[in-house]
């Protein structure tokens, strides 16, 4: 009896594998980010703005920022595949990561602008400049100033952890390499490839902010 050993090394066609697991994990930290984004900014106006919504949205809040998002991912699997929605694993990723990153982003936009001093808001009212004005010509644009480093953070924090996704089956850049690493062991290479892409799309990411942020305390 004759055994066929066979070729477990890398190959180019695993270079296309990684390169599809990493547009994957681009596509959910672009999408899961800027609808994080959008409904953080509106959520975390509307905390600041009115006590009730504050009291109302307070559990939801409260339970996405305790809750570990690894468990997150796994009760909304199990409760959609229970319920029979065919949901797939892109948009399961995209809801669960979109709402963790609307609460924390509306919790920095409710402090930044709760530290836009009330003199300010209090001489534009005596002015005449109704709310909406000077919510976007003064309020905004100091929060901004206030959130910008916070929320940059919470933007690179999110990318990082589209790597959580595969635990509902959603082959990203992470799970991309783990599946290359079971087949080729070649544990140390492809790790430092996962370090590699990370920092090469979340270092520009920071440094653009701390040159952003220099320009605006200018």
């Amino acid at each position: 009896m004759q055994f066929v050993l066979i070729d477990q090394g890398f190959h180019w066609s695993d270079a296309q594998f990684l390169l599809v697991g990493a547009v994957h994990t681009l596509m959910v930290s672009i999408l899961a980010g800027a609808i994080g984004t959008i409904g953080g900014i509106m959520l975390g106006w509307l905390r600041h703005a009115s006590s009730g919504v504050r009291i109302v949205t307070a559990p939801y809040v409260d339970i996405t920022r305790s809750v570990p998002l690894i468990i997150q991912l796994i009760l909304v699997n199990s409760a959609l595949s229970m319920s029979g929605t065919g949901f797939s694993t892109f948009w399961l990723s995209i809801i669960v990561l979109s709402s963790s990153m609307t609460v924390v982003t509306s919790e920095v936009v409710r402090g930044a602008l709760s530290t836009v001093p009330y003199a300010y808001i209090r001489a534009a009212r005596s002015l005449g400049i109704g709310y909406f004005q000077t919510l976007v010509h003064i309020s905004a644009p100091l929060a901004f100033r206030t959130g910008l480093s916070a929320w940059i953070g919470l933007l690179l924090g999110l990318t990082r952890d589209t790597a959580l996704v595969s635990v509902v089956g959603y082959v990203e850049f992470m799970k991309s390499a783990q599946i290359l690493i079971s087949r080729t062991n070649e544990t140390l290479p492809l790790l430092l490839g996962v370090g590699l892409f990370y920092f090469v799309i979340c270092y520009p990411v920071s440094r653009y902010s701390a040159h952003l942020q220099k320009g605006l305390a200018s």
